[in-house]
């Protein structure tokens, strides 16, 4: 037998969440036994895309600013058009040699809108080829609202002119496509649901935390960090607490952090073990990312949610406030943050108790891979696949 192979484009511009979920889902391609290579646009993240997993890192660029009007290198400049070109051929260059049987390209086009300039090249190279890999978009379960007019009717006509399947990784129990992308009915059988993308259950911590405050990414976590760094210091300091300011924190804001922290404060840029500790404490402060409160679904420690809302960002908000109508978290304002508020939260956190398990389907990654294997065998009953 033939392995399939996939050709897995992720771009992530601010955050780390794109590129955890798309590596969650390659691992649990490679474990099914496709032959994957995951195409990288960002900039590195330790420990991602993972073993066993082919990668071709592209020139990395990154938003410009928190409102993703624009996109800079890696070193802040603005992406010149000579820059950019010279990606979209590597790009190009890249799919060409992996010659996959089915091509994901994570979000677009319900969002990077910003990479057009290589992904519609990508589009008209798949229609093209002999023979014609499967097409997929890989979105999570909540979209951005679109504030421009057209923006919808595009991205369905995109996905019914060139797309196989739309791999929405949620649980419609929870959140239904169309609950944001109001055009949904006309790309209807495209839609699959592949349950939300979270890690396994996590073995027991090795060390435990009362209170966890994460800011993901950490692009944008520094007044997060601050605020529960000063909360702390406001409670009891019998009360341990473990903040993760994030790998993209800048420097300088990190170094801010660090002074003059509590004895029972432990400030750190990053735990790969963040799912294991999050069983083990009894509070967690967070942004409401998809992979962040994937992870707390897997545990049962109590949530409070600080949604990001810069530059019109909805998606987070909708997220924690499914989430909170559940009984599954309290949300905070990103806006007008306070130590004061953050302490009171908390104490009502700690007073409650451990919530139950949620009935959400988590098996997302595993459950993507199987979509794809009956995909192929469907297309080809008497596939070299099989």
């Amino acid at each position: 037998m033939t392995a399939p192979r996939i050709f897995f484009y992720v771009q992530h511009l601010l955050g780390i969440g794109h590129i955890a979920r798309a590596s969650r889902i390659a691992n649990a391609l490679v474990n099914d036994g496709f032959d994957v290579t995951v195409v990288t646009g960002g900039l590195p993240v330790p420990g991602f895309p993972g073993e066993g997993v082919k990668t071709v890192a592209l020139p990395a660029v990154v938003a410009s600013n928190a409102g993703f009007s624009g996109l800079a290198d890696a070193g802040g400049r603005p992406a010149g058009e000579d820059f950019l070109h010279a990606r979209r051929d590597l790009l190009l260059e890249a799919f060409h040699a992996a010659r996959p049987d089915v091509v994901i390209i994570e979000a677009f086009p319900f969002g990077r809108r910003q990479m057009r300039f290589e992904l519609l090249p990508l589009l008209a190279a798949v229609e093209t080829a002999e023979p014609r890999p499967k097409l997929l978009s890989s979105v999570r379960d909540i979209l951005q609202e679109n504030r421009k007019a057209g923006r919808d009717a595009e991205t369905a006509a995109l996905v019914s002119d060139h797309f196989d399947a739309v791999l929405v990784h949620g649980d419609p129990a929870f959140v239904k496509l169309e609950d944001t992308f109001p055009l949904t009915a006309e790309i209807a059988d495209r839609v699959r649901y592949t349950g939300l993308v979270t890690p396994p259950p996590a073995p027991e911590p090795t060390e435990t935390f009362d209170i966890i405050a994460s800011a993901g990414g950490g692009a944008v976590g520094a007044e997060l960090i601050g605020a529960a760094k000063a909360a702390a210091a406001l409670m009891p300091d019998n009360l341990r607490w473990l903040l993760i300011a994030g790998p993209n924190l800048p420097e300088a804001d990190f170094t801010a952090l660090s002074r003059e922290a509590a004895p029972n404060v432990t400030l750190v840029r990053f735990r790969k073990d963040f799912p294991s500790l999050l069983r083990g404490a009894k509070v967690s402060i967070s942004q409401a990312g998809y992979n962040t409160v994937g992870d707390l679904l897997r545990s049962q420690c109590r949530a409070i949610l600080i949604p990001f809302v810069a530059g019109g960002e909805t998606e987070q908000t909708v997220r924690a406030e499914r989430l909170q109508a559940l009984g599954l978290a309290d949300i905070l304002p990103e806006n007008w943050l306070t130590s004061a508020l953050v302490k009171q939260t908390v104490e009502k956190a700690l007073a409650a108790p451990r919530r139950e398990q949620v009935s959400l389907d988590l098996d997302g990654a595993e459950k993507t891979a199987g979509i794809i294997r009956s995909m192929i065998a469907n297309s080809s009953p008497n596939s070299k696949f099989l």
